[in-house]
């Protein structure tokens, strides 16, 4: 479904890209959402375990970061996981501001357990694409997600 919004062609032309772009994301993590519920994770509570399990230890803001969440918000994430006994919270002791996170041995079974599987899930969404498509999409993407804030305020 395009846009009814009755501008420029250019931002007729961006909307359209940016409501298919966001339907496509939350159709597939809609999917794959679906296959990780016999895991009681959320895709947050996920990328901050899949970001330890890879990256190693990280201190929360880093994490949020890594996720694209809020302080308060990974937060939150991370007391979950805490609760949980998948990460462990530890205060640096030269400097006891700095909080670092790591993954448990309880959380580290857990995303070996559900990586592959999950792993797996994404290859066959991504496999309605041919590996050029995927190439492309992928430069695409970053190229979208590195680009400077925009110079001029816009006020929404």
């Amino acid at each position: 479904m395009g846009s009814k919004y009755q501008g420029s062609k250019k931002e007729i032309q961006a909307l359209d890209a940016f409501i298919k772009l966001k339907r496509a994301s939350e159709s597939i993590s809609s999917r794959l959402n679906a296959k990780s519920q016999r895991y009681n994770l959320t895709e947050s509570q996920l990328g901050v375990l899949e970001s330890l399990y890879h990256l190693g230890t990280m201190c929360q803001k880093d994490l949020g970061s890594k996720i694209l969440k809020s302080t308060g918000n990974i937060t939150l994430v991370i007391d979950n996981l805490e609760k949980r006994k998948l990460v462990k919270r530890v205060r640096e002791e030269k400097d006891r501001r700095f909080i670092a996170v790591n993954l448990t041995k309880e959380g580290k079974d857990l995303v070996n357990n559900f990586l592959p599987g999950h792993v797996q899930a994404i290859t066959q969404e991504m496999s309605i694409l041919s590996p050029q498509e995927l190439d492309e999409l992928s430069r695409l993407c970053k190229k979208l997600g590195n680009r400077p804030p925009a110079k001029k305020k816009i006020v929404l």
